[in-house]
């Protein structure tokens, strides 16, 4: 690992990937300083925080483009890699490891091949990933056709425009991750603030709450709810009470939990979803986002429950959001508040952009 000063002079080795609907910078860790606090450092100087564009910096200037993934071979015997998510804060000098992201999960089994940490085993490679955030472990499965990772596709996923080959997910050990149980708070439903809502955490915090309770349709566009500015007092408000209740405490200066307005769905689905990240709102919905609502979708006597429309456990539920649908499978037994999750699948695609040599901005 080369020393922070020697980064600034030399650069350091940095993929920038898309993976699933969000992007973000990868690294090795052994690339990276080992201290956290410089380590934190210079990934803000890198990704041009705090500053609303990211101008100086290889950041997007959304929470959706201003996110690193860290990579490395796992001491765990069940894994293959570990892997860390850093969500770089656009407008504060903070860099948070409080959640995990399933999106730039997609990208780090094709990541960790080209970085050489995996060989390809095959027309497909089974790549088995430690969530290093909350715990879990996911099974990736990427398309190694002709010896390498092929990025080239027709797999289509919504709230990305074009094809890519598909990265298969599979989760296992994700209920209660971060809350440490499904149902964080004990209750199925709580009130909160005067709303009924539901906690669930399958891999995600995430807070349901039916749209109509908060005098919306759940069918606004993005901008539309963030031009709400008492819609988005109130739900701050909710998030604010949740924290402490799902045992994540004081939420003030943290990205968790999630707070999604969920609605009857219109585009034959199983429930339809607004998500606040927590301040902005998400143009389609993260990947474990995703599979903690399709998890309340199954959770009898749920906020979502009661507004879904679904098959029985097993089949596929398709969540709705602004920009398409996201489609999970989760396998489930039990009932009410003695749900449990097995397992939890989804599809993604991921792409490499560019592959060099990054340089932080300057102390």
């Amino acid at each position: 690992m080369n020393t922070v000063r020697e980064i600034e002079d030399e650069g350091i080795r940095c993929m920038l990937m898309r993976g699933g609907t969000s992007k973000g910078a990868y690294f090795l860790a052994e690339d990276l300083p080992a201290d956290q606090a410089r380590r934190d450092d210079l990934l803000l100087r890198l990704m041009g925080s705090p500053d609303a564009r990211q101008v100086d910096g290889i950041g997007g200037g959304h929470p959706l483009t201003s996110k690193v993934a860290v990579v490395s071979r796992s001491a765990d015997p069940q894994a293959d890699v570990d892997y860390l998510f850093l969500q770089v804060q656009v407008t504060e000098a903070r860099v948070s490891a409080q959640q995990t992201c399933g999106n730039l999960l997609a990208g780090v089994a094709p990541f960790a091949i080209e970085r050489g940490l995996i060989p390809v085993d095959g027309d497909t490679t089974r790549v088995r990933v430690r969530i290093v955030n909350g715990g879990g472990m996911a099974t990736a499965t990427v398309d190694t056709r002709d010896g390498r990772v092929r990025y080239a596709g027709s797999t289509l996923i919504s709230g990305v425009p074009f094809g890519s080959a598909p990265v298969t997910l599979d989760f296992e050990g994700t209920e209660g991750s971060v809350c440490g149980s499904l149902l964080p708070t004990g209750s199925v439903r709580n009130r909160i603030a005067g709303v009924e809502v539901t906690c669930v955490d399958n891999g995600m915090p995430v807070v349901l709450m039916a749209a109509e309770a908060l005098g919306v349709t759940g069918y606004e566009s993005p901008a539309e709810l963030e031009g709400d500015a008492a819609l988005r007092a109130k739900v701050e408000e909710i998030r604010l009470q949740a924290g402490p209740l799902m045992g994540l405490g004081d939420v003030r200066a943290t990205t968790v939990p999630k707070m999604s307005l969920v609605a009857a769905p219109r585009d034959g689905g199983a429930i339809s979803t607004r998500t606040f990240i927590p301040h902005r709102v998400h143009t389609s919905i993260g990947v474990l986002g995703a599979v903690s609502v399709a998890t309340a979708v199954l959770l009898e006597g749920s906020v979502a429950a009661e507004i879904a429309v679904s098959g029985p456990p097993g089949d596929i539920l398709r969540i709705e959001h602004p920009t398409g649908f996201f489609d999970t499978s989760i396998e489930v037994s039990g009932s009410g508040a003695r749900l449990r999750v097995h397992r939890s699948g989804v599809l993604r695609t991921a792409r490499k952009l560019f592959d060099g040599l990054t340089w932080p901005r300057q102390t």
